[in-house]
C-alpha cells in the first residue's frame, strides 16, 4: 500500500469517526443529556480509541508530518478532556441523589 493510499484510508476512518460520533451524540436531547452522560461517554471512549489508532497508523506509516502530529494529539487531548469531564459530571450529578447521612 502506497503512503497515499495508507493516508486516505486513515483520513477515512477519521472522517467516519467523526461524522458518527456528531451523529450519535446529536440525537440525545440536551434535558437528557446529563442523566445519559455515563452512556455517551462510553461512545466518546469509541472515538478517542479510533483517534488514537489514527495516529499510531500515521506514526507507523511514516506520515506524521508536524502538522499533523500536532492535530492527532491535540485531538486525543481534547477527547480524553471531554471523556474524563463528562465522568466527573456525572459523578457530581449522582452525589445529588445520595442521601444524607442520618436521613431517612
Amino acid at each position: 500500500m502506497t503512503d497515499v493510499n495508507h493516508f486516505i484510508v486513515l483520513l477515512t476512518i477519521l472522517v467516519l469517526a467523526v461524522f458518527v460520533g456528531f451523529e450519535v451524540i446529536s440525537k440525545v436531547p440536551t434535558t437528557l443529556h446529563t442523566p445519559l452522560m455515563s452512556a455517551t461517554n462510553a461512545i466518546h471512549g469509541i472515538v478517542l480509541a479510533g483517534a488514537i489508532v489514527v495516529t499510531a497508523g500515521l506514526f507507523d506509516a511514516g506520515l506524521a508530518h508536524t502538522w499533523l502530529s500536532i492535530l492527532a494529539i491535540a485531538a486525543i487531548t481534547l477527547g480524553a478532556i471531554n471523556v474524563f469531564g463528562g465522568f466527573a459530571v456525572t459523578e457530581r450529578m449522582l452525589q445529588m441523589f445520595k442521601r444524607k447521612e442520618g436521613t431517612k
